[in-house]
């Protein structure tokens, strides 16, 4: 708008300075003529240019008084507390984002430090226990031939592959051992060492801690061969197992079924002593 004013006038002051250099080419009723007419022109053009910068300056304040209306009407301080709010809600879910999970490190924790406490009592209750039986004071341990009738010979290679696998589950080769139960009873599945194999198999497995398989191996001892001693000693590894697990209720309705079933059995004072620090447990 400045520039248009400024270049009028100078195109006015320029039309001036012409006629003024001129006028002695005409009379003075013409000069006069022409200055009147410049006036006029000058006047109307003027008149424009403030009509304009006056159109300029109204719609300015009325953006200006826009403005105003809209910070003195709170929409943008309203703008600014939602904002605000928004924040506020942010940082109490971050807090309750970390309160969370404290709470699930915190029962982790437990859980690790219960089981891990479940496991310490129940080894010093068993302290005092051979390694071969898993905590089982069983008599017939695998250094001994299990007392059932028509046993293989000592002599025969049946009787001695499972010695072998006895005596590498007494020296805690427990892979080897293993592999020689699993050996005997592919080449015996009928030998009437069958169910002592199959319990130190599932022996095997545990002290590998593939304790789910251990489970399932220690219920085909209970399954296929009811009447054999081993069955208390497998009843008890199997609660050995399920403890493991955190299996807690079922490795309780194991030990009080073996005691329950086995009341004479030599393992069940073991499964009672350990069934006791398991409900000790809150």
């Amino acid at each position: 708008m400045m520039k248009k004013l400024i270049l009028a006038s100078v195109l006015l002051s320029a039309q001036l300075f012409a006629i003024s250099g001129h006028a002695a080419l005409f009379d003075d009723k013409e000069a006069r003529k022409k200055i009147l007419e410049v006036e006029t022109t000058m006047n109307s053009q003027d008149q424009a240019n403030q009509t304009e910068l006056a159109n300029v300056k109204k719609n300015f304040e009325q953006r200006l008084q826009a403005i105003e209306a809209i910070t003195k009407g709170g929409g943008l301080m309203e703008m600014q507390n939602q904002i605000e709010s928004l924040k506020q809600e942010v940082a109490r879910l971050k807090g309750d984002l970390e309160v969370a999970n404290h709470n699930v490190d915190a029962t982790q924790q437990r859980q690790k430090d219960l089981y891990g406490d479940t496991d310490a009592r129940l080894r010093k209750l068993e302290s005092g226990a051979t390694p071969a039986a898993a905590g089982s004071s069983d008599a017939s341990a695998p250094q001994s031939t299990p007392v059932v009738a028509a046993a293989p010979a000592k002599n025969t290679q049946e009787y001695q592959l499972l010695e072998l696998a006895n005596g590498l589950s007494k020296e805690s080769k427990h892979k080897d051992a293993f592999n020689a139960y699993d050996k005997f009873l592919k080449d015996y599945p009928n030998s009437t060492l069958a169910a002592e194999a199959t319990y130190g198999l599932g022996y095997s497995q545990f002290a590998l801690k593939n304790y789910k398989s251990a489970i399932a191996t220690q219920q085909k001892v209970i399954d296929l061969h009811p009447e054999s001693p081993k069955v208390p000693d497998a009843m008890l590894n199997m609660a050995n197992s399920q403890i493991q697990l955190g299996l807690v209720p079922g490795a309780k309705k194991t030990l009080r079924d073996l005691i329950a079933q086995f009341p004479n059995s030599e393992v069940t004072p073991t499964a009672q002593k350990r069934l006791k620090a398991l409900e000790a447990i809150k």
